[in-house]
C-alpha cells in the first residue's frame, strides 16, 4: 500500500530528528513524507534539510501561521499546507505529530490492519509517555479512539468524510462522521507509539473554552457535553478544566457559532455516543 505522510512542524528541533529516525527505519517505508515547517525559528529546518538531502521521499514545504497556539485550526491549517502538494496515487493518508517515536514495524502493521478489512477507514496505535524512566499509556487514550498525534486514514474513508476540520475537535469528529458513513476504527494495542510532548503542555485558558465550543459544533447537545466534560477533566485531574469546558459549550450557544456537522450527522452522533455510554455502563 502506498503511504503518504505529512508532519506539521512548529520548533520541533529537540524532537524531529528522532521521530524522522523512526520513519526512515521502517519495515515498510512510506512513499512520501512531507515536513510542515510551521514558522519555526529553532532549528527545525535545518533537520528536515539533512533528512530530505539522504532520503528522496522526504521534502519539506514552509508555511507561516498565526504566532497564537490555536488548538485544531493552527496544525490543520499546516497539514493542508502539506496535503496540498501530494499527488492522488495514496492508499492511506497520515497525519502525525513532530514529536513521535514509532516502532519499526508501525508503518507495516497499519497497512496490514487496513488490509485485512476494506471497511476499516482509520486506524492507529498508542501513545506512552515517559514517567519516572518508565513508558505509560498516556492517560487520555482510549480504545476506541486514535490519538489526534497518530492518525491514518483509508484514502476513500478521508474522501467522504470531507477530510480534517480545521477546529478543535477535529480528531473526534473525524471518527464520529467515519462511522456515519459506514466505515470501521481500528486500533492496535501492541502498537506503542513514544509521545515525547504531553499532550496539550501550551494549551491556555480560551484553549479550554474552545473544547467545549467543539462539543457545541458538534451538535452533542448539553448532557453529552456535561459527560464528555466531566470524563475529560477527570482524566486531566483539574476541575476548573470542566468548567472552563462548559463555559465553552455556553458561550458558543449564546452566539450560534456554526456547527461542523449536517443535523442528520449530529443525530447520528448522539445516538452513537449514548450507545457507547450504555454498553460501557452495561445497560
Amino acid at each position: 500500500m502506498n503511504i503518504y505522510i505529512v508532519i506539521p512542524a512548529h520548533n520541533e528541533a529537540t524532537f524531529i530528528g528522532g521521530m524522522l529516525q523512526s520513519i526512515v527505519k521502517q519495515t515498510l517505508l512510506p512513499k512520501k513524507v512531507v515536513v510542515v515547517n510551521d514558522a519555526s525559528t529553532d532549528g527545525t529546518q535545518t533537520i528536515i534539510q539533512q533528512f530530505s538531502e539522504n532520503y528522496s521521499f522526504i521534502e519539506s514545504v514552509f508555511h507561516n501561521s498565526e504566532e497564537l497556539h490555536e488548538p485544531g485550526s493552527k496544525v490543520i491549517n499546516a497539514f493542508y499546507k502539506g496535503f496540498e502538494t501530494l499527488d492522488n496515487d495514496f492508499d492511506i493518508i497520515c497525519k502525525f505529530d513532530a514529536d513521535l517515536i514509532f516502532p519499526k514495524n508501525y508503518l507495516e502493521k497499519i497497512a496490514e490492519i487496513f488490509q485485512s478489512d476494506l471497511k476499516i477507514g482509520m486506524a492507529g496505535g498508542f501513545c506512552y509517555i515517559e514517567k519516572n524512566e518508565n513508558w505509560i499509556l498516556e492517560n487520555l487514550t482510549n480504545k476506541d479512539h486514535i490519538r489526534g498525534a497518530l492518525k491514518a486514514y483509508r484514502k476513500e474513508c478521508f474522501a467522504a468524510i470531507g477530510g480534517l476540520r480545521n477546529t478543535m475537535g477535529w480528531d473526534t469528529v473525524d471518527e464520529l462522521l467515519a462511522q456515519y458513513h459506514g466505515w470501521k476504527i481500528k486500533t492496535d494495542t501492541s502498537l506503542h507509539v513514544k509521545h515525547l510532548k504531553p499532550t496539550g503542555k501550551v494549551y491556555s485558558k480560551n484553549s479550554k473554552y474552545k473544547q467545549g465550543e467543539a462539543f457545541y459544533k458538534m451538535r452533542y447537545g448539553f448532557w453529552l457535553t456535561l459527560i464528555a466534560s466531566a470524563k475529560l477533566a477527570f482524566k486531566k485531574n483539574s476541575f476548573s478544566f470542566f468548567v472552563d469546558t462548559m463555559n465553552g459549550f455556553y458561550k458558543a450557544k449564546s452566539s450560534k457559532l456554526e456547527y461542523i456537522v449536517s443535523e442528520a450527522e449530529g443525530k447520528f452522533i448522539r445516538n452513537l455516543r449514548w450507545k457507547n455510554i450504555r454498553q460501557k455502563l452495561g445497560l
